[in-house]
């Protein structure tokens, strides 16, 4: 669990933004933590130069859903990132297990066998605060570093680099 800050971010480490596409899906479930991340993503894509007809933006029903949205994103739309956003409560069944394991297993899927790099934004909590206060309460907002992370790695993905390190 974090215990700092998610929001903060020096925008003179991150590259521009402007040339590139964005994918968001987001679940539905748990829809005020999951909005509150969008809205975070969507404004620190904004604030580092993307433009706002750059960014898609779909919903699905659940987390465990968001794999296959984010592959038919992938296979429908030309992104250079793509920024999986859901929200996970510990419950008192297993069923918080298998979804978890699940959605990171999934993305980690589309990761390696896509050229799209797909960043991870689902909240895995043992209580809805503790969802609140990383979705924009008082320990920021996750959906922002997700983005700074969706720009870094968009920037991987397009460059025509070919030393070891790629600095920003």
């Amino acid at each position: 669990m974090a215990t700092t800050n998610l929001s903060y971010y020096d925008k003179a480490t991150i590259p521009n933004a402007k040339s590139f596409r964005f994918g968001i899906v987001v679940s539905e479930w748990n829809q005020e933590i999951t909005e509150n991340l969008k809205k975070g993503a969507i404004a620190t894509l904004q604030d580092c130069g993307a433009i706002a007809e750059n960014i898609v933006s779909w919903n699905v029903p659940g987390s465990f859903e968001l794999v296959y949205g984010c592959k038919k994103m992938i296979q429908s739309q030309k992104v250079d990132a793509i920024i999986a956003i859901g929200n996970v409560i510990q419950g008192e069944t297993k069923h918080f297990d298998f979804v978890c394991d699940g959605v990171t297993q999934g993305i980690i899927d589309l990761n390696v066998k896509y050229d799209v790099p797909v960043i991870y934004c689902v909240l895995t909590d043992n209580t809805k605060q503790q969802s609140l206060d990383r979705s924009g309460g008082k320990l920021g907002n996750k959906g922002i570093e997700c983005a700074v992370a969706a720009v870094k790695m968009a920037a991987i993905k397009n460059s025509d680099r070919s030393s070891d390190s790629i600095g920003f």
